[in-house]
């Protein structure tokens, strides 16, 4: 999935194995080694296939390759012998099936098959050179970000299982949405210079922000950290909703979604991915 040294010197040197470890700092050791390979797995994807000006610019392109992914997400047949993220994504499924139950392995493959077709609609976006609405970004963007795909692996990973019942609860879908949000808005945060060098940051929700309402850059950046803090009010005040009803593994799970907001944001100021992307004089808060 990396074709040349400089990809694997790039992988390296942001450190990558940290947002595993952060995000899911008590599963065993064997859980986090299936995790961190599922997100080695999502990182080589968007950047050699996502943001790869031949496939990720043309939407047709992206369309065309996604059978050959979904099959080997079914199962259905092998992939090819020369297809990385076909043969990966295949021995990948058959490790989370030997962990998890059929319910399980079907929440994480149906969130991989929304994160694949969403790849399509960024991909659409680049081609036309065009900057998505808010509503629409803020829809797309818990897909785009492929967090649902990771939150599925939480309770796999920590070796328990959530009812069916229990996982489309509102209060858990909402704990999930918000969760999602926050991650994706404090990767947009993190990630707007690193973007803005090679994507013009299109799918980033300060550039949404700043093109729809008319806003300078600092306006954009505080009206984002504005509906962050309003989205983890939310989410407290939910997850107070939460104990009055929820068993153990539902309490694991919240916990696991707890785990990956700071953790995600732990990661992101110790990665040269998006820390050294930014000017040298950049102020950064300190995490307390």
């Amino acid at each position: 999935m990396l074709p040349s040294a400089d990809s694997i010197e790039h992988f390296s040197r942001s450190e990558l194995g940290l947002l595993p470890a952060r995000t899911n700092p008590t599963v065993p050791r064997a859980s986090l080694r299936l995790i961190t390979d599922w997100y080695f797995w999502l990182w080589a994807f968007d950047d050699g296939f996502c943001e790869n000006e031949r496939t990720g610019h043309r939407a047709a392109a992206v369309a065309r390759a996604l059978p050959s992914l979904l099959e080997s997400l079914d199962g259905d047949r092998d992939p090819e012998p020369g297809d990385a993220f076909g043969l990966a994504l295949r021995e990948l499924l058959d490790r989370i099936s030997a962990m998890a139950t059929p319910a399980q392995v079907d929440r994480w493959r149906s969130a991989v098959k929304e994160y694949l077709f969403a790849q399509i609609w960024e991909a659409a976006n680049r081609e036309a050179d065009l900057i998505p609405s808010l509503e629409e970004y803020l829809l797309m963007r818990r897909t785009t970000g492929a967090t649902y795909t990771c939150f599925a692996l939480i309770d796999i990973g920590g070796g328990y299982r959530i009812e069916t019942e229990d996982w489309y609860h509102p209060d858990v879908r909402t704990l999930s949405d918000l969760a999602c949000d926050l991650v994706g808005w404090d990767n947009d945060l993190l990630s707007y210079a690193k973007e803005r060098r090679t994507d013009k940051a299109r799918h980033n929700l300060v550039t949404v922000l700043a093109n729809e309402k008319s806003l300078s850059l600092q306006e954009a950046l505080l009206e984002v950290a504005r509906m962050h803090h309003e989205a983890i009010a939310a989410f407290v005040d939910r997850r107070a909703a939460m104990e009055t009803w929820a068993p153990p593994a539902v309490r694991k799970y919240v916990r696991g979604l707890e785990h990956w907001v700071r953790g995600h944001i732990e990661f992101s100021f110790g990665s040269a991915r998006f820390v050294h992307a930014w000017p040298d004089d950049t102020c950064w808060p300190q995490a307390v």
